[in-house]
């Protein structure tokens, strides 16, 4: 899971792979703002065929904890 949500950011974010990890912080860390953000859950939405709730995502500070909840469906 890591590694399609790292793939997902990498592209949107236009970062190296290399420079993302479970504990990087997706917005100070990787120069996202809400919008991309909001992309990267849609993107996965799709991709997934599942529907993430506001409160959930609100909680996604780092990559790992999207991993995580995508992990724990």
């Amino acid at each position: 899971m890591f590694e399609e949500v790292k793939k997902i950011l990498a592209n949107q974010l236009k970062v190296n792979e290399d420079d993302i990890s479970l504990e990087s912080n997706i917005l100070k860390d990787l120069g996202a703002d809400s919008l991309d953000v909001l992309q990267l859950l849609m993107t996965i939405e799709d991709e997934k065929g599942i529907r993430v709730p506001d409160e959930e995502f609100a909680k996604f500070i780092t990559v790992g904890d999207v991993v995580n909840y995508l992990e724990n469906l």
